[in-house]
């Protein structure tokens, strides 16, 4: 059941002119790099492409869940569809590629796999597109990563609370303390566990990313509904960009 809610919880995220990147992975014509990997542009042009052809007309499908109520502007016992954004296009094949590399030769047990336009109906995401099924085999191989805890520090339950205030999930007249010892639980340790571990799997896997996606996260845990613990995924640098025309 704890793996179920990880999975549910995990699932997840316009062309520019050509580039170039100034550090030694300088080919504009790569998204990302992941160990010897190269993620092209053409590749995630295809993901991108083919996850906006499978969008239903008026971009709503049969809901998997009616008793969840619609949102207001989606007609009743439907759930809307959307296709990707190109950076949450690189942030699956890349993180993907990341998890894939980390767990092979390990004994991880992940959840069984559910039919998979019926876990993108769920998710919101295109019916039979690649990109769902990318998004589906990284939530599957992150929820078979063992989960540890994690302590929070100082700031990191600072950071939440202000995030809780934005989204409601703190009442207003709450003191801060009190309402971070209300958010330090398993769920939260867990997911501080799970980010250290893919934060240091993005690191063993040299993962470059192109600076046009950056800041690139892929978040692991929500409040709200809002993305409340993250991996910052690539390195974070201040690269050059010249305009390559």
């Amino acid at each position: 059941m704890q793996r179920a809610r990880r999975l549910a919880s995990i699932a997840v995220i316009a062309v520019l002119g050509t580039t170039v990147l100034s550090a030694c992975r300088s080919d504009s014509t790569i998204a990302a790099y992941v160990g010897d990997r190269k993620i092209t542009e053409d590749e995630v042009t295809k993901v991108l492409d083919d996850a906006r052809s499978k969008v239903p007309p008026g971009g709503h499908v049969p809901s998997a869940d009616p008793s969840t109520p619609p949102d207001p502007n989606t007609p009743p016992g439907e759930a809307e569809v959307k296709a990707p954004t190109r950076s949450e296009v690189v942030r699956a094949l890349v993180m993907r590629e990341v998890c894939k590399r980390f767990s092979a030769g390990k004994s991880f047990s992940s959840p069984e796999r559910p039919p998979l336009d019926e876990w993108a109906k769920q998710q919101g995401l295109p019916p039979g597109s690649r990109y769902a099924e990318e998004s589906l085999d990284l939530a599957l191989c992150v929820a078979g990563v063992p989960q540890g805890e994690a302590e929070p520090t100082k700031e990191e339950l600072q950071s939440l609370v202000a995030l809780g205030r934005k989204t409601g999930a703190v009442p207003p007249d709450a003191k801060d303390d009190e309402a971070g010892k209300q958010l330090d639980q398993p769920q939260l340790r867990g997911g501080l566990a799970l980010r250290n571990t893919l934060t240091q799997a993005v690191a063993d896997q040299k993962v470059t990313i192109n600076p046009r996606y950056r800041p690139l996260e892929y978040p692991v845990l929500f409040l709200s509904g809002t993305p409340a613990v993250s991996v910052t995924v690539g390195q974070d640098g201040p690269d050059t960009v010249i305009d390559a025309r």
